[in-house]
Parts: structure tokens; sequence; C-alpha cells
């Protein structure tokens, strides 16, 4: 099994002139990683507030604005397992806005295969099951917390990651000090394998012709001179690069003028190996150079 920055603090301030501390809403479906990821956060030095009723945050949020500067980062993970939770949270989300307290939503992910078997392991049942099936109660989960998925700043997928895994994963999205103005993520990903559930964008290298089909090419992958070489060598392969980058920047001003700050951008082959990885990396290059800051995965990248 198994996913923010310091100017928060020093810009936001309550009624009494006191630092608003920063928030963190983590939620997700069960089994996906949501302790873990709490304990990540602890360990970070954010306060973590479990199970914490929604109507509550406000307070919380309060109470550590009082703490003159002792709480400056306060996580609180939310189950959501009905639609009245739902709007509470919602109306307490959209209460702290009004007030000028930025917050952020992070939802855990996995497939439903994953979370069959991680529930199996542990042989508990799931907490929404009820008389039926495991898939029962991940079905009626997965449909209660489809809005609140939408709605979310940053969604990770644990559905292949280990504990160590999602620990990296969050320690690269909320170990920084002083927080970039956007944060993206390129993963190269095998169409054949599955479209990456978390993805905000994604890019279709197809209509490159694929390295796979030249035997000397074959072994390597896209991180390799010679695979790289061969594909941007291709037409239309540095046009493509371009453009999509030149998009990228307008669609990364808009991101920027809603506050959103975290991106996923899927880019796809169709086995993960060789062109969706050499232009996964000039584009995180190209990124960079807008001043964006980029993580590359290349998920598919060592499957046969």
């Amino acid at each position: 099994m198994s996913e923010p920055g310091d100017d928060d603090v020093s810009t936001a301030e309550g009624n009494g002139n006191e630092p608003i501390p920063q928030l963190v809403v983590i939620s997700g479906m069960s089994g996906a990683g949501r302790s873990t990821a709490a304990k990540c956060l602890e360990d970070l030095g954010w306060f973590v507030v479990d199970n914490l009723p929604p109507a509550l945050i406000p307070t919380m949020v309060d109470l550590g604005a009082r703490s003159q500067g002792a709480v400056p980062r306060i996580a609180v993970v939310v189950d959501v397992r009905g639609r009245r939770f739902f709007d509470n949270l919602r109306q307490s989300l959209a209460d702290l806005a009004s007030g000028g307290v930025r917050h952020r939503v992070l939802f855990l992910e996995a497939s439903d295969e994953a979370l069959v078997r991680r529930f199996e392991s542990v042989r508990r049942p799931h907490p929404l099951q009820g008389d039926g099936r495991i898939v029962d109660g991940i079905a009626r989960e997965r449909d209660l917390l489809r809005e609140l998925r939408g709605e979310a700043d940053l969604v990770i997928d644990t559905s292949a990651l280990n504990v160590h895994e999602l620990r990296a994963k969050m320690d690269a999205q909320f170990a920084g000090g002083e927080e970039p103005e956007l944060r993206a993520t390129v993963m190269s990903f095998g169409f054949k394998y599955g479209l990456p559930v978390d993805a905000d964008l994604v890019v279709d290298c197809r209509f490159l012709p694929n390295p796979h089909w030249v035997p000397e090419l074959r072994p390597h992958t896209g991180l390799d001179d010679e695979v790289s070489r061969y594909v941007f060598d291709q037409p239309g392969a540095k046009e493509f690069l371009d453009r999509y980058a030149e998009l990228l920047r307008i669609v990364a001003a808009g991101y920027r003028r809603e506050g959103k700050r975290y991106v996923t951008i899927a880019v796809g082959c169709t086995g993960g190996k060789h062109r969706s990885v050499a232009m996964s990396e000039g584009l995180s290059r190209r990124l960079m150079a807008d001043g964006v800051e980029t993580v590359v995965v290349h998920r598919d990248m060592g499957r046969e």
C-alpha cells in the first residue's frame, strides 16, 4: 500500500493579528493510506487531528491562531461516510475561506482491486459494507466521496505504492520550506496498463513511431540518449513539445489565479517505456525553466 510550505503562516493573520495556521484536510478511500499520510505529516512537524468532526475544524484553526505561532500547521483527517457529513465539511471549509483562511484538501485514492486486497489481508470488513461484500462498501464510499475528490487540491493514487513510497511522495509535497506557486508531477505511463487515476491532464505520444520496433533501441528506455534522440528526431515531436509547453504556460497561469497548487500531467505511450519517458523528461525541463517546481515519475518504465 501505500501523499505544503510556510508562506501562509507569515502572511495571514486572524482577527487579533494572530498568525493563522496552514490547514490540510486529509480524506480519501478507506484503506488508501489516510493514516499513513497523517503519520507522515506528524513526523514533519504538523499538528494532526484524526476524525475531527467537520463542524469543529474552524474552531481548531482558531485555537491554532491563538497559540501565538506554537501551532503553525494543522492537518485534519476526515472520514466521510454520509451526505450530511460531507455537507458539514463543505460548509466548514467555505466558512474558513470566507474568513481568509487558505486550506488544501489531500485525497488518497486506490483501485478497487488494491482496496479489496488490503482489507482481506487484515481480515477486516469495509466500514460501509454492512451485510454486503467488501466491494459493496467500496462502491458506496466511492460514490459518497466523488464530489470531494473532484474538489481536492492534490490526489494521490496509492494502488501501486508501499508505505515507504507513499512517505516519499508526502515528503516531496509537504517537507519543503517556502511553498512554490505551483508544483507539478509529470508522469509517464503505458496506456496498456491503464490511465493514472490521479492525472489532471493526459497527453498521448502514440502518434510518434515506437522505438520498441527498432531492435537496437528496444532494450533501452526514454532516459537513454539514443532513444531520446530517436523520439525527438521524428516529424512533429519537437513541435508537439514546444506547443504543449506553450499551452501549459496558459494553464499554469490559470491554476495560479484559481489557487490550485498541484497538477499531475500524465504522458502516455503504448508501454510507458520509450516515447512517454523521453517526452516527460523534455516537458519537465520546460516546466522548470518556467519556474514550476516539477517532479518526474515513470510509472511503467520498469514493466516488461
